[in-house]
């Protein structure tokens, strides 16, 4: 039976994420429990309830946005919890939490945000909040964990501001590049040039201070991409890399943190019980996945007093678990998640006629697109690891509320561009038939 709408198609391929969500949480479920029970797939049912319900509040506020994007996170989701319930089951819990508020906040969203362009308006104010976040980070409220100060309490919770502040970074972009995209691309301004690097500087500044490398990266690239769209002057991406390579250069020498993981990254084995103990057993684990895996459960990644092999594995190297227990292939078919899910964010903004929404929903994917790279690269040593969370599949409530949000975002953006597709096909259509009322009922 051939699906004709676009959500009609969302809510099958939903039903499929559920069931598959529903075995694999079940499978590793059983695998732990050593009891055969209908709890995990209770779970699985609710998980799947969570995700039409966000299904029909998306049918009645923007039924004509795009139909992949709410089952690809869906999919990716669910998995992410079913590993960590895999390695840490009590924090399986904490996360299934954060995912429901994830999907309020995505309702929310798409209800009472009903045009993107609103936020084009409020550029000034998105971007300063952004910054003030990183601020409060560094603050007196800000919690040091691991040598990076990245959260402040949120009464029980920990809240990560850099996740959110990537969001408000890009619209910030996204409006201001619209604005002054001409005038950047025909010469070097200072004048129009400055708020845009003000912003941008104090950002990377204030995680550098941090000693959040990853996010800095993320910022940094995502900027460089989003002005070399927006204006198509290649001497900016040049100039941004030769300048990040000089600032590489210098941070590597006086940060002890950054020289220990770029160390690390270029030869683990001179450290094999230290330093380099986490990434020499992320190799282990994917080697020890193979072409199959060992299956849902079944791969040794948790140790006899409850401790994971490889420290932070729920966080870090998510990815690596996931190669070792559903091999090559099923480490392959995650990755073609992440490659759709951004194919679909860059098509949204190719189908967009204005040029904000162009480069808003650019923006999106592309930090998306590069903090999945970033994470994967650093688990099979393409680059350095960074400390970055691998979206919708690492724990983290931060990341996970973030990260819906930009599907909301993406959602948003694709169902306007349909709607202005219409109206110019119907249009098109009246005018062809010298329709003048239809004409003008529709430019209405």
């Amino acid at each position: 039976m051939r699906v004709r709408t676009p959500r009609l198609r969302e809510a099958w391929w939903l039903l499929v994420v559920g069931v598959a969500v529903a075995v694999a949480y079940g499978t590793v479920y059983l695998a732990s429990s050593k009891v055969l029970s209908a709890d995990g797939l209770v779970w699985g049912g609710t998980f799947l309830a969570f995700l039409l319900a966000a299904h029909l509040v998306v049918r009645r506020a923007i039924p004509l946005a795009d139909p992949w994007l709410l089952p690809i996170a869906g999919l990716l989701t669910g998995l992410g919890i079913t590993m960590t319930y895999r390695l840490i089951p009590d924090l399986a819990g904490k996360q299934t939490g954060w995912f429901l508020v994830s999907l309020v906040l995505l309702g929310a969203l798409v209800t009472l945000l009903p045009d993107h362009h609103v936020l084009e308006r409020y550029k000034y104010v998105i971007g300063a909040g952004s910054v003030l976040a990183l601020l409060v980070t560094i603050s007196p409220l800000g919690k040091e964990i691991n040598g990076s100060q990245l959260w402040i309490d949120f009464g029980p919770a920990q809240i990560q501001p850099g996740e959110f502040a990537k969001l408000g970074i890009v619209v910030f972009l996204a409006a201001y590049l619209r604005e002054n995209r001409e005038l950047l691309a025909q010469r070097f301004s200072p004048k129009h040039l400055g708020p845009l690097l003000l912003l941008f500087g104090l950002s990377l500044a204030l995680l550098v201070r941090m000693n959040d490398f990853g996010t800095s990266l993320l910022f940094f690239t995502s900027f460089l991409l989003l002005v070399y769209v927006a204006t198509g002057r290649a001497w900016y991406p040049i100039t941004g890399l030769a300048a990040f390579a000089g600032g590489a250069y210098v941070v590597y020498h006086i940060a002890g943190h950054v020289k220990e993981r770029f160390d690390t990254w270029l030869d683990p084995w001179s450290d094999p019980a230290g330093a380099g103990y986490q990434s020499l057993q992320a190799l282990y684990s994917l080697a020890d996945g193979g072409l199959l895996g060992r299956g849902l459960g079944q791969a040794y990644v948790v140790t006899e007093n409850g401790r994971t092999l490889i420290p932070e594995a729920q966080t870090d190297y998510v990815f690596a678990i996931i190669g070792n227990e559903l091999g090559f292939v099923g480490a392959v078919g995650i990755l073609l998640c992440y490659v759709i899910f951004a194919w679909r964010g860059f098509a949204i903004a190719a189908a967009c006629r204005d040029g904000f929404s162009k480069l808003l929903a650019f923006g999106l994917s592309a930090v998306f697109a590069i903090q999945a790279i970033i994470i994967v690269g650093g688990v099979v040593r393409l680059l350095p690891l960074t400390g970055q969370t691998l979206p919708f599949v690492s724990y983290g409530g931060s990341s996970l509320l973030a990260n819906w949000l930009l599907v909301g975002l993406l959602l948003i953006v694709s169902h306007h561009a349909r709607v202005e597709r219409q109206r110019e096909t119907e249009y098109q259509r009246a005018a062809s038939f010298g329709d003048g009322g239809a004409v003008r009922e529709v430019q209405a």
